[in-house]
């Protein structure tokens, strides 16, 4: 089980039990202290709740849980469990009682105790509400002066600016001591809170696919210091208000996928991928593997204030010859930027590469000024007028949401993207895609309608925008923190796919820039083998699962989009697409556990890659193409845990 855990997600050791529970009409998962996915038949009440002790610069501090005591019976449970939270200076101990009642009540309480003075951030319960379910959704708040107020959860994502240097939470969502949210028409589900003040954030900003109820409030100064021997007790309390049918109870264990009828389609996106930033040039097996997706860019990231920069300019420009790809060149310009963008003019004239994009960043803002952007259309234009310019955020769509710059001096507007930012568990990160087509369409009705580009698209954030404290350097042996062992796995295949479904869906995204060429970042591993095998086990030379989802697609370069719907979306994704007349269809299992779906209509063959082939596939990529397929009875299929497959509907539709 140990080699098939690796190549499910990268890491010898097995998943937190997910444990099913009921509390009369509702269902959940109990999951390492957390409760999850809290449902009335289909339909998600609850995504998350959970308790979070958050350092000084945001760092989540690990929940080591003991002591687990369970009583669990057909429609109600009792669980009780003590915590540890230690790191660095903070030592802090708890406890926490849930229980779940035939009437549909929960209840979720912990008190604890600081055993060190500490700095922290954030200390308490988080409630996730789901975005599906919810955007758009009537509620009523109760605040903590008694009054109430009656809102929706918004629609399209709302920014978290700043005020008096602090960011604030969405309003009217703060002061909150009890929120009621409409789950159907006559159903409504009551949250009640104790022992904090809570409000309320779009986490959508940072692609979580969730509303996040948290405390302390936000224009409370932070870090706060909490002295030795502080006592915090809290407590949450779920309850359904109005009549519940038991029919809705029903819940099927297939999936199904179908076309999502009269949709509009849209072209599949341009995609490419970043320059390795391990520094090394390709070899030429590499190279050729590279040819082989028929991407449309390489991105490369220019520091016009390091004296390098010409130098790896033109290896790069090299590189591009090799791979036949266009460079689009993020530049990042200091406050000598005007004087770097003449020397930058002068090289290119020199060094004549091929352009597909300018994106512009600078080393000290997380949104681009205009003035640079001006600068750079009037220095650089005239090496080829028709290269795009574009900028936006070097971090998060957080940063953009909040300071949006004038789309009338852009090309395109560009924001970066990661699905780590809050939690880093399989569960939240294989949730992330879905916040994607609300990202697009809030940024397509900001700028004015203008393209959007994804520059670039990580497993891991590539840096912290909102530390108020340097970065924790790893210790020897350890892997830095941009870098995830799931980077090698047929996880980050089937979160991949996921992402290009909801961005290619969507017909916003104009161009979109995944991971680096090759190394922990990359496509595949370096001849030469991961650097630290023992934490990231790679195999030299070999080719990671991301590889064969791009492969697929390339194959497929200028196909149209054809919308699919899956009936258990956290389960099964999809993507369709079409192209002279054929169809095919992209799934990936997002979940450790076999899943079975059932397809559209029409005869079909699958070529499937899991975790019994992936190996093989990942030092002969060029075989997995080259497999006939099974053909489907029943148009079922049934996939192993993670497993990746690429279904090709026989003849024209």
């Amino acid at each position: 089980m140990t080699i098939a855990n690796i190549l499910r997600y990268g890491a010898e050791a097995p998943l937190p039990e997910a444990i099913p529970l009921r509390a009369g009409p509702l269902s959940l998962i109990y999951e390492n202290g957390d409760l999850r996915y809290i449902r009335l038949g289909e339909r998600e009440v609850i995504r998350r709740i959970y308790i979070a002790l958050r350092d000084h610069n945001w760092g989540t501090v690990p929940n080591i849980l003991t002591n687990i005591h369970m009583e669990i019976a057909d429609d109600s449970f009792s669980i009780e469990y003590q915590v540890k939270n230690q790191r660095g200076e903070i030592d802090f101990g708890w406890s926490a009682n849930i229980t779940g009642s035939l009437d549909g009540t929960i209840n979720f309480t912990f008190e604890g105790e600081a055993h060190t003075a500490f700095r922290r951030n954030r200390l308490g319960f988080c409630i996730l509400h789901p975005i599906q379910e919810c955007a758009g959704a009537a509620c009523t708040l109760e605040h903590t002066d008694g009054s109430h107020t009656k809102t929706h959860f918004p629609q399209l994502v709302a920014p978290q600016i700043y005020v008096n240097g602090l960011p604030t939470p969405h309003l009217p969502f703060v002061n909150l001591r009890a929120m009621t949210h409409q789950v159907l028409p006559d159903i409504w589900a009551e949250l009640r809170f104790d022992g904090e003040i809570f409000e309320l954030e779009d986490q959508r900003n940072w692609i979580d696919a969730s509303f996040k109820t948290y405390c302390t409030p936000l224009a409370l100064p932070f870090p706060v210091e909490i002295p030795q021997g502080t006592l915090i007790r809290q407590q949450i309390r779920l309850s359904l208000q109005g009549k519940i049918e038991p029919k809705i109870f029903s819940v099927s264990e297939i999936t199904q996928v179908d076309w999502l009828a009269d949709a509009t389609r849209h072209p599949l996106p341009s995609l490419g991928v970043s320059t390795a930033s391990h520094g090394q040039a390709l070899t030429a097996q590499e190279a050729e593997r590279l040819r082989a997706l028929q991407l449309s860019h390489l991105r490369l990231e220019l520091n016009l204030s390091r004296a390098d920069w010409r130098t790896r300019l033109e290896q790069i420009h090299q590189e591009s010859q090799a791979l036949e790809l266009p460079l689009a060149i993020t530049l990042i310009l200091s406050e000598a930027g005007e004087a770097e963008l003449r020397t930058l003019a002068d090289a290119l004239t020199e060094i004549k590469p091929r352009l597909a994009a300018w994106l512009l960043w600078h080393q000290d803002e997380l949104v681009t000024s205009e003035r640079w952007v001006q600068l750079a259309r009037l220095i650089l234009s005239p090496y080829d007028p028709s290269v795009p310019i574009g900028a936006g955020s070097k971090a998060n769509f957080a940063e953009l949401n909040r300071a949006w710059p004038d789309p009338s001096q852009l090309d395109f507007i560009s924001f970066t993207a990661n699905p780590q930012v809050h939690a880093f568990d399989n569960a939240s990160v294989m949730e992330t895609p879905a916040a994607l087509p609300a990202i697009l369409a809030t940024a397509h009705e900001r700028s004015g309608g203008k393209p959007i580009a994804l520059n670039p698209l990580t497993l891991r954030q590539q840096f912290n925008p909102v530390a108020t404290g340097s970065e924790i350097t790893p210790p020897p042996g350890e892997l830095p923190s941009k870098v995830d062992p799931r980077q090698m796995s047929l996880f980050a295949a089937g979160w991949t796919l996921a992402c290009l479904k909801h961005l290619a869906e969507s017909g916003r995204l104009h161009h979109l820039t995944l991971y680096e060429t090759t190394g922990w970042l990359g496509l595949m591993e370096r001849e030469v083998g991961s650097p630290l095998p023992d934490k990231f086990p790679s195999v030299g030379g070999a080719v990671f699962p991301i590889y064969h989802v791009l492969a697929t697609l390339g194959a497929w370069r200028g196909s149209q989009v054809i919308p699919l719907v899956s009936s258990k979306p956290l389960a099964i994704e999809t993507l369709g697409l079409e192209k002279d007349r054929q169809r095919r269809i992209l799934l990936a299992n997002l979940t450790d556990h076999s899943q079975t779906v059932r397809l559209p209509d029409g005869a079909a063959l699958a070529r499937v890659l899991d975790e019994q082939n992936v190996e093989a596939f990942a030092l002969a990529p060029e075989q997995f193409s080259l497999q006939q397929g099974q053909s489907l009875t029943d148009q079922s299929l049934t996939l192993l845990p993670y497993a990746f497959a690429c279904v090709e509907y026989q003849g024209s539709e």
